[in-house]
């Protein structure tokens, strides 16, 4: 606002200076004057035949407005912004110390939101304990993750964050970035793509396995065909029975980190522990009911020099693989998901193992028994 009114002032000084007439101005006035001498002479002379008077023109009527009565405008106009400039200044000044003085929030200056409700940092360590139960809320069609840690949580690829890429070993930076793009498409095919959750081939996610890695392509494709129990395809893929139940939303709940370091047969050792939540309703379309699989990944990803080893370049290898699978039925070992639902009841056999808490990242995974099922605090 002071801006403006100094530019205002500026302009209003510059249009108010005495501006000396134009030479043709000039020439025109004295012309005139001229000729008005000339016709009062002749008036003179004929007594007779008097002619009216001309009318009286005001000052400078040829040459734009008289200087007096452009300064008395400028003066006025100066006169209105200092009356209004300065308590719009003043407001200005007083709305950039409190802008809550303001309606609304138009400067996104309100309060913080409360700590519970703001997206999770990324996780850079392993965490230390579980996280804090948050029993406020039951899962909706509109909010199929209340209630649950994972609110926070990023949302599906978004929450897979790599570290940046350095040379290791033999590996140029370039390939150790290949390495780390590779292992977040494998983890992304795996669990988070569409077309995959809903049991159709986990294309992406194979496309970027060795296939010189001896029986990997083959055994994955051999599980997928006819799964059974010890060739189980959830070991690696995260997939429904479109028949049985269906996600809510497009949104899977991601939280997790990558981690690499130089690893043995000049490769870059590659550490991927993610833990992905999943919010499911029955697939009739009928029920409103939600309930939601969590599913923890923890890889062990090579990737080695093609000049020193036979491997293929570009590739990955799974070197070691396990898995925490919460709220599917035990014992079923179609290649499926099957989430319980309170409505319906618990399918497969009962649980064995001991209670535990499906979000707790803080514990290892698989640290209970071999081959049991476990009862989970929460889902």
């Amino acid at each position: 606002m002071w801006e403006r009114f100094a530019l205002d002032n500026e302009r209003d000084i510059r249009s108010s200076a005495p501006k000396e007439p134009s030479a043709r101005a000039r020439l025109v006035t004295e012309r005139l004057r001229q000729e008005d001498a000339r016709q009062s002479e002749r008036a003179s002379r004929r007594i007779f035949r008097r002619s009216p008077p001309r009318p009286a023109q005001p000052e400078g009527w040829r040459t734009g407005p008289a200087w007096r009565e452009m300064d008395g405008r400028a003066a006025r106009r100066r006169r209105l912004w200092a009356v209004l400039g300065i308590p719009l200044a003043v407001a200005v000044v007083v709305v950039a110390m409190k802008p809550s003085l303001l309606p609304g929030d138009p400067f996104g200056s309100a309060p913080d939101a409360p700590a519970e409700a703001l997206p999770l940092p990324v996780e850079t360590a392993a965490p230390t304990a579980p996280p804090s139960s948050d029993g406020s809320g039951t899962p909706t069609l509109d909010r199929p993750f209340a209630g649950s840690p994972a609110e926070r949580w990023a949302d599906g690829a978004a929450g897979i964050v790599l570290p940046k890429a350095t040379p290791v070993g033999s590996l140029t930076k370039e390939q150790v970035d290949t390495a780390l793009d590779n292992t977040k498409t494998l983890l992304v095919g795996a669990n988070l793509d569409p077309a995959a959750l809903r049991g159709e081939r986990p294309a992406a996610a194979i496309s970027v396995l060795d296939p010189r890695l001896p029986g990997m392509v083959h055994d994955v494709n051999q599980w997928l065909r006819a799964p059974d129990r010890k060739h189980d395809p959830l070991a690696l893929f995260s997939r429904f029975d479109p028949d049985e139940v269906r996600l809510v939303g497009k949104v899977v709940k991601t939280r997790g980190r990558i981690t690499f370091k130089e690893g043995e047969d000049a490769s870059v050792a590659i550490h991927a522990d993610y833990t992905f939540v999943y919010p499911v309703t029955p697939a009739d379309g009928n029920s409103t009911e939600v309930t939601r699989t969590i599913v923890r990944r923890v890889l062990d990803i090579g990737f080695s020099d093609p000049r020193k080893f036979q491997v293929t370049p570009g590739k990955v290898q799974i070197r070691r693989y396990s898995e925490d699978i919460g709220n599917s039925a035990c014992d079923v070992y179609d290649g499926f998901l099957h989430p319980y639902f309170d409505s319906t009841g618990p399918s497969g056999a009962p649980p064995t193992g001991p209670t535990v808490d499906p979000y707790d990242r803080s514990r290892g995974v698989s640290s209970s028994a071999e081959g049991t099922c476990g009862t989970l605090s929460r889902t």
